[in-house]
């Protein structure tokens, strides 16, 4: 992105164009690199308008809480989209929740449940935004967040939108992707969710969170769940078998309390002690287990 393209975007746009943004007070692992610049929109017509303005090969990243995502030390070279508290639109209407991209995912459980739907508790599990959850299929306590998208809403480079139903994509276990080329991203979704008692949604809510509590470190910097659980297995499982609990490099340590989160707890460690943690982590659990654990979390950028 050269100057004038940036003072172009500066006159014509809404929200707010910054530069050299340490990405570790945007993730929740708080760790890593800046990015070089970094665009909050004002709302999805100007998120839209960004896209219009924006060189197609421009480097882009989208992020919501940042709770899925590492940056490596050397940064990301493009621009970072921020998300949340700007895609913040949360309706219900015709029998459908309407969520936009930067809604958290608890607040989405919360609210169909103070609407007397049911089937969306699982999602106060997941400590991300909307458009994280849809990317990924996101789910726990037996739930996806799939299992319940009427249909979603889609923004293209060129900042034109798109309605889409699941059989316009692939959708597995913790992936989801168009059928086809696209350079489409998430921009809100439509639940359908089936009648039910309020209370009861809300008591189910109260109950995961305290699950939560109880079995992760949230009181420590972390990225959620680290890999997939293999077919038949759960990784948590593989890695504590494999006596990794509190393997430490730098800064960055594998959770005592949950083997598949890995913590930063002095908010010392940097991306690079993160990614070579995760790295042992894979090389230990396939060289005494023969699996092979996927990474879940998301790394992008340049290592320093």
């Amino acid at each position: 992105m050269d100057m004038s393209e940036i003072k172009r975007l500066e006159s014509s746009l809404r929200g707010e164009l910054r530069f050299d943004v340490p990405m570790a007070r945007h993730v929740s692992w708080r760790a890593g690199g800046a990015a070089a610049r970094a665009y909050s929109p004002a709302d999805l017509d100007d998120l839209a308008a960004f896209l219009r303005a924006t060189r197609i090969d421009e480097p882009l990243l989208f992020v919501g809480l940042g709770s899925n995502l590492l940056v490596r030390d050397g940064g990301f070279g493009g621009t970072v989209v921020f998300l949340h508290a700007v895609l913040w639109r949360l309706t219900f209407a015709d029998g459908l929740v309407y969520a936009e991209a930067g809604v958290t995912s608890p607040k989405v459980a919360r609210f169909a449940a103070s609407h007397g739907l049911a089937g969306a508790e699982f999602l106060a599990g997941i400590p991300g935004t909307v458009g994280g959850a849809l990317a990924m299929n996101a789910g726990c306590h037996g739930g996806e967040t799939w299992g319940i998208v009427e249909r979603v809403l889609m923004l293209d480079r060129r900042g034109r939108l798109h309605e889409r139903t699941a059989a316009d994509f692939e959708i597995g276990y913790r992936h989801v992707g168009l059928r086809g080329e696209s350079d489409e991203m998430f921009a809100a979704a439509w639940f359908r969710l089936p009648a039910g008692e309020g209370e009861a949604a809300h008591e189910r809510i109260r109950e995961l969170l305290e699950k939560r509590i109880v079995s992760q470190p949230l009181q420590l910097p972390n990225a959620g769940s680290v890999f997939r659980n293999p077919p038949g297995d759960y990784a948590a499982r593989l890695i504590e078998a494999a006596g990794l609990k509190g393997l430490q490099l730098g800064g960055a340590r594998v959770s005592e309390q949950h083997a598949n989160f890995i913590v930063n707890p002095q908010r010392q460690a940097t991306a690079a002690d993160i990614e070579t943690l995760i790295e042992q982590v894979q090389a230990k659990v396939r060289e005494q287990f023969a699996v092979e654990l996927v990474r879940e979390v998301r790394i992008v950028g340049e290592k320093a």
